[in-house]
């Protein structure tokens, strides 16, 4: 079921979203709203409609378990031109394959990682974490207590996900029938 929701309710949501860095939770804009968070999926439904009605340059988007205010993707090319942003570098062969394993594995040592690569990892690890795609997220409880990392909060948000549990499912592979038993 649809609820109704008044222009100023629109200006509400526009402005909290509009004030916050990242994304907000459900609950957080339920207490901000004095709504049941029930209602919020709904509302923010809405006020994604009332931003594409008004042909805005702005946009609704659920990630990291929140919601955020975003310009509209039909316009990244023209920003990109017009403000002059260049792309990133491009991650590494290596730097993906650290991230995928780091993304599916988590929370992994750098020597885990470089059990399953079978080569150093150290300098993807790097570049991951100048990018603030991975942070550490603790200590292992084993001899040197080895960091431990994780996907971040920007790692969500630049993938468009909501949660880890988006990330597609890893295929099977075959177990090769002359090793086993």
């Amino acid at each position: 079921m649809s609820l109704q929701y008044d222009l100023m309710m629109m200006r509400k949501v526009e402005a909290l979203l509009f004030t916050q860095k990242d994304p907000v939770s459900n609950d957080q804009l339920a207490l901000w709203l004095d709504m049941d968070p029930h209602h919020i999926p709904d509302l923010l439904e809405s006020f994604g409609q009332y931003l594409q009605s008004r042909q805005s340059g702005l946009c609704v988007r659920q990630v990291a378990g929140g919601y955020l205010l975003a310009t509209a993707p039909d316009l990244s090319s023209f920003l990109d031109e017009r403000l002059g942003r260049q792309a990133p570098e491009p991650l590494s062969a290596a730097a993906w394959e650290v991230l995928a394993i780091i993304a599916y594995k988590q929370p992994i040592t750098r020597l885990e990682i470089e059990a399953l690569r079978q080569t150093n990892s150290e300098r993807a690890l790097d570049t991951l974490v100048n990018r603030e795609l991975i942070e550490q997220v603790g200590r292992k409880e084993a001899p040197g207590r080895p960091i431990l990392y994780g996907t971040t909060v920007q790692f969500l948000k630049e993938f468009g996900l909501d949660s880890l549990e988006q990330l597609p499912p890893l295929p099977l592979v075959p177990q090769d029938s002359s090793t086993s038993g």
